[in-house]
């Protein structure tokens, strides 16, 4: 039996990290779930218009990349990559599951979701996944960290965000999701 770790370990530690990104950091992104049972594709798997939920404000850290620019024929292009850092309790209390594909709006920009990393344990140890019962009690898997890049809006069909509004969309019938595309 481990002598740290316990739930009452992990429950200040969420406590703490919730206060800290919430009440001082206070860095919100909006979160764009994709609805894949919403959205419509031809017999080669692909999509005209994607589907999405409304938006999440969902406070957060970030990690961001400098710019790299490219120019081709058709003229220059710009390219970032950011790292979006989610405490795992604030996901579930909502009921996000993250994946890869979804939408991340910051600073005016959007961001796809490339790839998700799941594996930030305290100590080691997910009681999840604990193969002994002595071991459920210690440990949590702590947080979830999206690596998204820089999508076009035009691809979106999105307005950029201005004036602390989020942009406008087109809601669907029955109301649960919005067509971005």
């Amino acid at each position: 039996m481990a002598l740290f770790g316990g739930s009452r370990d992990i429950c200040l530690f969420n406590t703490i990290n919730k206060e800290l990104i919430n009440d001082i950091i206070q860095t919100e992104v909006g979160y764009y779930k994709f609805a894949l049972e919403k959205t419509t594709a031809n017999v080669y798997g692909e999509s005209m218009g994607k589907m999405y939920y409304e938006p999440v404000r969902i406070a957060c850290l970030i990690n961001r990349e400098d710019q790299s620019w490219s120019s081709d024929d058709f003229g220059s292009d710009v390219n970032q990559t950011l790292n979006f850092r989610f405490l795992r309790e604030g996901l579930v209390d909502i009921n996000l599951v993250s994946e890869v594909g979804d939408i991340l709006l910051f600073r005016n920009n959007f961001y796809e979701v490339d790839t998700k990393i799941e594996n930030d344990l305290i100590l080691g140890k997910d009681p999840d996944y604990a193969i002994s019962t002595g071991a459920t009690d210690f440990g949590n898997n702590h947080s979830i960290i999206l690596n998204a890049h820089l999508s076009r809006v035009e691809k979106l069909n999105l307005i950029p965000l201005r004036g602390g509004k989020y942009p406008s969309t087109n809601k669907i019938t029955d109301g649960t999701a919005n067509l971005l595309g």
